[in-house]
């Protein structure tokens, strides 16, 4: 296969609730390409091992449900439903309990080692659109296009705040700032594959730009390299 046949790659990268899920989805759908959402991944790690009833923090417990891990990800016409263990946990895996300790599974070095080669398959014609925090530094670190998304802790908490209200949620916005800091330090400092951009990275600060903005200046990044 070729250079001009193989199946371009596009990262996109960055804290959470900078909106790089709904933007991955929007430029996925555009462009016609496969989507990985890496960060369900580590979701569904901290799913399974908080159904076990495991502590986040013992490595030695939580590798194993991520070299083990029962998924399905089943591609409907408005969206995508997953499926851990026969239950459909697409909404279940959304909740904040479980991203804080997606965040704490992903420290785990061989959590991240068995899940590397899974996120590597995703790769199929005609692309890839890549979401996570080290899609442009660990996992493809050759793709052609690389973006780090990234905005306010209080840009990324308001529009969380709304996500949750809108499906009927209670939550208080000085926790959910709290929360997206803890988090952002987590991922930043840990000592295998932290946060951050990658050396030859598109940084967009989406804190006063609009998703119809930033879709644009991605796209247009995207046509520009490939």
């Amino acid at each position: 296969m070729t250079n001009q046949q193989r199946p371009v790659v596009i990262t996109i990268d960055g804290p959470s609730g900078s909106g790089k899920g709904t933007l991955s989805q929007m430029l996925a759908r555009h462009l016609g390409y496969n989507l990985l959402d890496s960060g369900a991944l580590y979701r569904l790690v901290a799913l399974a091992s908080m159904k076990r009833g495991f502590d986040l923090a013992e490595e030695r417990l939580i590798a194993p449900v991520a070299l083990a891990l029962n998924v399905q990800f089943r591609v409907a016409e408005d969206a995508t439903r997953i499926i851990l263990d026969d239950e459909d946990v697409t909404d279940a895996i959304r909740q904040e309990v479980v991203s804080m300790g997606a965040s704490q599974v992903a420290a785990h070095p061989a959590v991240r080692a068995g899940l590397l080669e899974r996120q590597r398959a995703f790769v199929a014609a005609p692309g890839l659109i890549a979401d996570g925090r080290d899609m442009g530094t660990e996992v493809f670190p050759a793709a052609p296009v690389k973006i780090f998304l990234t905005a306010s802790a209080e840009a990324r908490a308001e529009r969380r705040f709304k996500q949750l209200q809108n499906k009927g949620e209670s939550v208080n916005k000085a926790t959910l700032i709290a929360d997206i800091r803890e988090r952002d330090e987590r991922d930043s400092k840990r000592a295998v594959a932290p946060l951050k951009p990658a050396v030859d990275a598109t940084i967009i600060d989406s804190t006063d730009m609009s998703i119809e903005q930033v879709f644009a200046r991605m796209l247009a990044l995207v046509k520009q390299a490939v």
